[in-house]
């Protein structure tokens, strides 16, 4: 049975018997089955876990779960800055030691493969901690990291805290001076052609190379080379026609400058660099929300001249205490980031679209704490949009620098599902937000993430930016949540809108799905544009819907769920394979969903594949990750995603595809 206003049980929803139709399941022509039964009560258990799980002041979070660089680094930091204190050193190496592999590697996400990078970081904290290399598990990582090539094979961010206590040479790292940001913004490789949090990254990063610090190293990890005598062995040069031979020589130029640059110059560009950070340090004392851009901020301003007291450095070590999560077994992860904007406005929808009335206490106080989320003044972005008003949402609790366009359409779909009392102020907020998301439109008719026309991949080239994804190009799932929120605000018909739809269907693979940026993968992305198309129009016989269809329908599993692992970034034979999970079901089912399959046999697998394997307290276990930071580089376990996608789900098999009125058309956006 479904949940009612007050959470107990009620009548059975009308039956869906197409995308965008309901009919009452009273006739004896159309019974109720059982599976629609089996739904209604997994989605009643499922709604009341997540009613259950909202924060008194109206917000969702669930936490944000990575891989053990940040728990090692958040170490490392503090061994840096002198603050490091034994019951945080010893549950940091706790929940370190607890992530190692049988093989002694640690990896980037769950059951994935050891890392190189990774085991070595971790490795080098659990040093730290006093773990001696002859103890069995780490005589096995180190043997690991031996055979990997070494610490010379690790990315450079690993190298750069190594070098920071002399455990790598400075000379043999790529060279990144801070007079980068006097780069034009019209001229390449300037800081605003690298995406938000790489510029927030590289900035504070050209300070500590250019003071190039080294404390005392505690230990020598002398059992991390190859061969301790030649740590970093020769490698020949990339031919000089290739971009990476062009880029390799401009390192060895950039080298050469550090010798005989003006140390006037030098000196104003670390301040300009100083005051650049400074002006981006959020409320909360953070950096963007995010963990990197916090910790190197933090050893900048260090290493000129801030102390540990000064009110900069002391608001930015809070920030980073509080992305602490602590376990009952005493152990303690770090958050790369968090996500209550992200996660309110999902479980909003999630709620709504299983049943929840419109004006339920829930919703209308987690609609009152998004309005207040909504950032009225101008951050980075304005730099490519001078003209456009603010009005969009962040993902974290305080990063007004960096709206981002996914959250700020899922907020506007979530908002428009609400009848909050004050329905001026939801109408300016709604306009105020689709506005701002039309402005950020790029010049291909689609959308990235936070910035406009990101797009040049000179920066990826840069032997310095080896760490993952450092460009902010449009994307297909980002793309289709936008024209999705423009379709309910009334706008299904604007060239722009048709532009972004186009944008879509263009982008489609020759097997049916579409790319997953932000979520893994394929399934995301399928799952993301389907629903998005249908709602814009595109009718469910379109040969792009039927395709979609198909390809669904040909990577179910086994057991009637969805599964993609991570390594499908890397290995087209990954594809749409991997164990069944919550989200990617729920996924793959919104898409059949609003393609109309709602009684197809693809569907009916899905159904029961989440009623299940549901728990008794109604949530689903899923330690495999979905979410993407950087296809394969850095991967995410959104906790909240097994929750709020299912539900959002199986209420749209029991109650159809969402219905928003729209009201009038916006006119002209900036």
């Amino acid at each position: 049975m479904t949940a009612t206003t007050d959470g107990s049980a009620g009548s059975l929803p009308p039956r869906v018997t197409s995308a965008n139709k309901t009919s009452t399941p009273a006739s004896a022509a159309d019974p109720v089955t059982e599976l629609d039964e089996a739904a209604a009560r997994t989605a009643e258990r499922a709604t009341a876990y997540l009613l259950a799980a909202q924060h008194p002041d109206g917000w969702w979070k669930g936490t944000l779960e990575t891989n053990v660089t940040m728990d090692a680094e958040d170490l490392l930091l503090r061994q840096f800055l002198g603050i490091q204190d034994d019951k945080t050193l010893q549950a940091g190496a706790r929940w370190i030691r607890s992530q190692q592999a049988e093989d002694g590697t640690w990896a980037t996400f769950y059951g994935g493969p050891g890392e190189l990078s990774t085991t070595v970081e971790a490795y080098t904290a659990l040093r730290l901690a006093g773990d001696e290399p002859g103890a069995p598990h780490m005589a096995k990582a180190a043997q690991w990291v031996r055979a990997q090539g070494g610490i010379a094979g690790t990315r450079v961010f690993t190298r750069i805290w190594l070098a920071l206590f002399g455990w790598w040479k400075w000379e043999d790292l790529p060279e990144l001076p801070p007079e980068l940001i006097y780069l034009p913004k019209w001229f390449p490789l300037n800081i605003y052609s690298f995406g938000q949090w790489a510029r927030q990254t590289i900035v504070p990063l050209t300070v500590v190379g250019a003071h190039r610090p080294v404390r005392p190293a505690p230990f020598a990890l002398d059992e991390l080379h190859t061969d301790p005598k030649v740590p970093n062995p020769p490698r020949p040069a990339a031919p000089l026609a290739s971009w990476e031979g062009v880029f390799h020589r401009l390192d060895k130029a950039l080298h050469a400058y550090r010798k005989v640059n003006l140390r006037p110059l030098r000196r104003t560009a670390l301040n300009v660099c100083a005051r650049w950070i400074i002006e981006r340090q959020e409320n909360d004392g953070c950096w963007g929300g995010i963990q990197p851009p916090a910790v190197y901020s933090l050893i900048a301003l260090h290493l000129l001249g801030y102390d540990m007291e000064h009110p900069v450095m002391r608001a930015g070590l809070e920030s980073l205490d509080r992305f602490a999560v602590w376990h009952e077994d005493g152990s303690r992860m770090i958050e790369a980031c968090q996500s209550p904007v992200w996660d309110t406005c999902l479980a909003a929808i999630a709620l709504a679209d299983a049943g929840l009335p419109a004006d339920h206490p829930a919703l209308v106080k987690a609609a009152g704490w998004m309005l207040d989320e909504q950032i009225t003044r101008r951050g980075d972005w304005s730099v490519r949009r001078p003209q456009l008003p603010a009005g969009g949402w962040a993902f974290e609790f305080h990063n007004d620098n960096y709206p981002d366009i996914d959250d700020s359409a899922e907020v506007v779909l979530a908002l428009k599902r609400i009848a909050h009392p004050d329905q001026a102020r939801l109408r300016s907020a709604i306009e105020r937000g689709a506005r701002w998301v039309l402005g950020m439109q790029s010049r291909n008719g689609a959308w990235g993430a936070f910035d406009v026309d990101n797009t040049s991949r000179l920066p990826n080239l840069l032997p310095f930016c080896d760490f993952g994804e450092v460009i902010d190009p449009p994307s297909a799932d980002v793309t289709a949540h936008v024209v999705e929120m423009l379709a309910a605000v009334g706008m299904t018909d604007d060239p722009r809108t048709r532009r972004g739809v186009e944008w879509l269907l263009s982008e489609q693979e020759a097997n049916g799905a579409w790319f997953g940026r932000w979520g893994v993968n394929y399934v995301y992305g399928t799952g993301s544009v389907v629903p998005a198309l249908v709602a814009t129009g595109i009718p469910t016989s379109h040969p792009a819907i039927r395709r979609a269809v198909s390809w669904l329908e040909s990577v179910q599993n086994a057991d009637g769920g969805w599964g993609e692992d991570l390594r499908s970034y890397a290995d087209t034979g990954w594809i749409a394979r991997g164990t069944s999970t919550a989200s990617q079901t729920a996924w793959a089912l919104m898409a059949l969903l609003a393609a109309g399959e709602r009684d197809g046999k693809a569907v009916e697998r899905g159904i029961r594949w989440l009623a299940e394997t549901q728990a008794p307290d109604g949530s689903w276990d899923e330690p495999y990750f979905t979410g993407t930071g950087f296809p394969w580089d850095f991967s995410i376990n959104y906790h909240l995603y097994r929750m709020v996608f299912p539900v959002t789900a199986l209420g749209r098999y029991l109650h159809g595809e969402p219905s928003l009125q729209a009201e009038a058309p916006l006119g002209k956006a900036a």
